[in-house]
């Protein structure tokens, strides 16, 4: 998927470096919010491991992970991925970070925006939800801008957001 500024693309083996060195150069930042992730990636050989478990789950239709990469393919942002509830994909989990150093660019909202658009167009989701740690007011903020709203909260530190296709194709901003 391409959008004005960024290029979305589900990864490729040789995606392995960049993955690796941008996990292993945040991991304390990223850790947190993504423990599995950070914690299952701590050499190249188990990126390589974790791009092709990507690509099956992507063939299986279990989790679709889109690398982010500026408009050239010349710089590795980060990533998005959308966690269907099926394969028929009524509902799912959207989660994404980019490096520290891409942040407070847009390109979060950006990105996010041209997952929901795939979500709720192509895929014909019901539903997408969220999460972001109480404390990330950028997440928050992005969420929100794409017309995700907050839900019961179970835990206090992790925000939820949902967003219904009925609010989507009725959002001015779409």
């Amino acid at each position: 998927m391409r959008t004005e500024r960024l290029l979305l693309r589900p990864y490729v083996l040789s995606d392995a470096p960049a993955f690796f060195a941008l996990l292993n150069a945040e991991r304390y930042r990223l850790e947190p919010a993504f423990p599995r992730r950070v914690t299952s990636v701590r050499t190249l050989a188990d990126a390589e491991r974790t791009l092709r478990t990507f690509h099956d789950n992507w063939r299986q239709r279990r989790l679709l992970v889109w690398g982010i990469w500026n408009s050239t393919a010349t710089c590795y942002l980060g990533d998005i991925s959308l966690q269907p509830d099926s394969p028929r994909i009524r509902s799912g989990e959207i989660g994404y970070y980019l490096a520290a150093a891409a942040e407070g660019f847009g390109y979060a909202r950006e990105a996010l925006r041209a997952v929901v658009d795939y979500a709720f167009e192509q895929l014909e989701a019901r539903q997408l939800t969220l999460r972001c740690r109480a404390a990330n007011v950028r997440s928050q903020a992005t969420a929100e801008a794409i017309g995700f709203r907050r839900a019961a909260d179970i835990d206090a530190s992790i925000w939820h957001y949902t967003l219904s296709r009925t609010s989507y194709l009725g959002h001015a901003a779409f």
